[in-house]
């Protein structure tokens, strides 16, 4: 093993970070190269990086949190995950923890004094009960509040069930219309250009039943344009009705799982705090498991999301 001077170290992590963070080079180009200027091995570079994070933790402030967002990410091969919590005014990951269970959730609230818990007004979490469990258990003030990045999500999921079962039938009879269209589902309609209406009208002439999961979708976007819950909750029940009605199995249970949890929906109306940081920061956490082709060992993992995404003060005291 290298042994690095303060001085050494401290080159070592601004290099790494500032090239890797600032998009010179993608992790982990920026440490490769960072090895091969300063000519260590990726063994010493990564002990380099973990002391930086235990630093960076150790002097990490106990300032109030007022809002967190708690979300997953795939770790590993199969129904492997882990869990991040995020500081959503801050823009940081406060913590990473193996698994998306009631106790891993606990451990990333293990992570804040008892001071920031009471202080934490309100949480964006998705439908997953396991983490449900753990705010109303840690945090029992927080409101829980689920945003139209999840559910949007949900409903883009119903839509395209809806249309590859429609799909199968319609070729059947040799109508094509719907046959790689997948990603044109995802579209809002005022992103429709001209040619895309055109299209748009065309195949809604065949393809009914994904049409009308489509429009039963779009017209869930205006449910976040209330300024009030009240207004939003009458909107919902007249949603929910037509939902309902649809005949569509899919649409129908999204319909229902939105009205279990109505209230965390609404909640978005008091708060109006979104996963979006989140759901960011975990394309960069999947930008450093491709860039590593997926990481065997948890702790690596964790290193690293934290080295890049936990805004913490990693560099040496080269002061004395």
């Amino acid at each position: 093993m290298i042994t690095s001077s303060l001085s050494f170290e401290l080159t070592y992590l601004s290099f790494v970070r500032n090239n890797g963070q600032h998009g010179f080079q993608t992790e982990p180009s920026s440490v490769l190269a960072a090895t091969k200027l300063l000519k260590i091995s990726w063994n010493t570079a990564h002990e380099i990086m973990q002391r930086g994070v235990e630093r960076g933790l150790q002097r990490r402030d106990t300032d109030p949190i007022e809002t967190i967002g708690i979300d997953e990410k795939s770790f590993g091969k199969g129904q492997d995950y882990v869990s991040l919590m995020v500081d959503l005014e801050g823009s940081r990951v406060l913590e990473v923890v193996k698994d998306r269970s009631e106790e891993s959730c606990d451990k990333l609230f293990d992570s804040l004094t008892d001071e920031q818990k009471s202080g934490i007004r309100a949480v964006a979490v998705d439908f997953w009960q396991a983490f449900r469990n753990s705010i109303v258990k840690q945090v029992p003030k927080a409101k829980i509040v689920h945003d139209h990045f999840h559910i949007s999500q949900y409903l883009v999921e119903a839509v395209d069930l809806v249309r590859r079962r429609e799909n199968k039938l319609l070729r059947r009879e040799g109508i094509n219309a719907l046959t790689g269209t997948r990603q044109f589902w995802l579209f809002n309609e005022e992103s429709l250009d001209d040619a895309k209406q055109k299209q748009m009208e065309d195949i809604r002439r065949v393809a009914i039943k994904t049409a009308r999961a489509w429009g039963i979708k779009e017209m869930f976007r205006d449910f976040w344009t209330y300024r009030s819950a009240a207004w939003a909750e009458k909107f919902f029940d007249r949603w929910y009705a037509w939902a309902i009605r649809s005949k569509l199995d899919p649409i129908k249970k999204v319909a229902r799982m939105l009205k279990k949890h109505l209230a965390g929906l609404l909640a978005y109306f008091e708060y109006s705090i979104t996963n979006a940081k989140s759901e960011a920061f975990n394309g960069r956490v999947q930008a450093i498991k491709s860039a590593a082709r997926g990481f065997r060992n948890f702790e690596n993992y964790r290193i690293r999301i934290l080295f890049y995404c936990g805004k913490l003060q990693l560099e040496p005291d080269v002061s004395h």
